[in-house]
C-alpha cells in the first residue's frame, strides 16, 4: 500500500466519502420522522424517543430584527433532562420580513428540529418536529470526498509542467548538445 501514488488513495478516499453520503441519504429517507402539533405552553409531543414540552413564548430584540422565541425543553421519554431547545420567528422591521429560525439538536449522528409555525385561534402555536437519523453522514461524506479531492490533486506526477519552462529545460538541452 506505501507504494501506491496519491492520486490511487485520493480516488479511494473520495470513493469513501461518497459511500458514507449515501449511507447518510438512505438513513434519513428510510427512518426520519416528523409530527406537526398545536401546542399550548405546558403541552407534551413525542418523537423518536425525545420528548418536547412547550415552556411558552418571549420576545427578544435584535439588533435588526425582533423575535418571538418558542422555548421547548428536550427529555428523553425515559426522563433524562437535555436541555432546551429554541425556535423563533424573526422580523426584520425594515422590510417587514419574516424569517423562522429552527431550533436544532444534534445526537452523534442523528439531528431534532423544531420549527415555530402559525398561531392557532386558541391562544397556541403549530409546531413541527423531525427526526433526522444520520444526517450529519451527508456533510461528513461531502467532506471525506473533498479530501479525497485534495489527496488526488497532491499527486506529482498529474501536475502539467508550465510551457515556458518546459521550453527552457528544452533549449538547455540543445545547448548542451
Amino acid at each position: 500500500f506505501a507504494g501506491l501514488p496519491r492520486s490511487t488513495w485520493g480516488t479511494a478516499l473520495a470513493h469513501l466519502g461518497l459511500g458514507v453520503t449515501v449511507l447518510g441519504i438512505v438513513g434519513v429517507m428510510s427512518f426520519q420522522g416528523e409530527r406537526i402539533v398545536a401546542m399550548r405552553q405546558g403541552d407534551t409531543a413525542e418523537l423518536a424517543g425525545y420528548s418536547l414540552r412547550f415552556e411558552g413564548m418571549r420576545t427578544v430584540k435584535g439588533p435588526n430584527f425582533t423575535e418571538d422565541q418558542g422555548v421547548f425543553s428536550l427529555r428523553t421519554v425515559a426522563g433524562k433532562d437535555l436541555g432546551e431547545i429554541v425556535s423563533a420567528k424573526r422580523i426584520y422591521p425594515a422590510r417587514q420580513m419574516p424569517t423562522t429560525e429552527a431550533g436544532i439538536r444534534t445526537f452523534g449522528a442523528s439531528q431534532l428540529y423544531v420549527s415555530l409555525g402559525d398561531l392557532t385561534g386558541d391562544g397556541g402555536i403549530v409546531v413541527r418536529i423531525w427526526w433526522k437519523p444520520m444526517v450529519t453522514l451527508i456533510w461528513i461524506g461531502a467532506l471525506v470526498m473533498m479530501g479525497g479531492g485534495i489527496v488526488s490533486l497532491l499527486d506529482r506526477r498529474l501536475r502539467v509542467g508550465a510551457p515556458a519552462a518546459r521550453r527552457r529545460r528544452e533549449l538547455a538541452a540543445g545547448a548542451a548538445s
